[in-house]
């Protein structure tokens, strides 16, 4: 649910991330940070069946973080605030600089010749 005045903000915003918090959701967003689609696009694009996609394209539209139109026979959604694809992007850079991490301790623990490592019987076996 949107912002509403006397709203606690935090719960605003945990609502704002619960309707970010599906992978489908997140997958019409990274879409609409490219250019507006129409919901037969965005079925195309992401595999899911047109039903399902206009439900999560509701959850969007209710967070207030997609808008949609009719054109014609069709309905063209796109974001209703381009901030949300820099939010997309931060997200991005935060998972890339975690796997980094994590692939850094790996090839640190892979190469560690101590005690324990000299221990590990399953070691030798991966």
């Amino acid at each position: 649910m949107p912002f509403t005045p006397g709203r606690p903000l935090a719960e605003a915003k945990a609502d704002l991330f619960k309707a970010l918090g599906h992978p489908a959701r997140v997958r019409v967003l990274e879409l609409l940070a490219e250019r507006e689609h129409t919901v037969g696009e965005l079925a195309e694009a992401t595999g899911l069946e047109l039903s399902h996609l206009s439900q999560q394209v509701a959850v969007l539209r209710r967070a207030g973080v997609v808008d949609s139109r009719r054109v014609r026979s069709n309905v063209v959604c796109a974001l209703s605030d381009p901030q949300t694809a820099e939010l997309l992007a931060v997200a991005r850079r935060m998972l890339t600089t975690r796997l980094r991490s994590d692939q850094a301790l790996l090839a640190e623990l892979d190469g560690a010749d101590d005690a324990v490592a000299l221990a590990d019987a399953t070691r030798d076996r991966a």
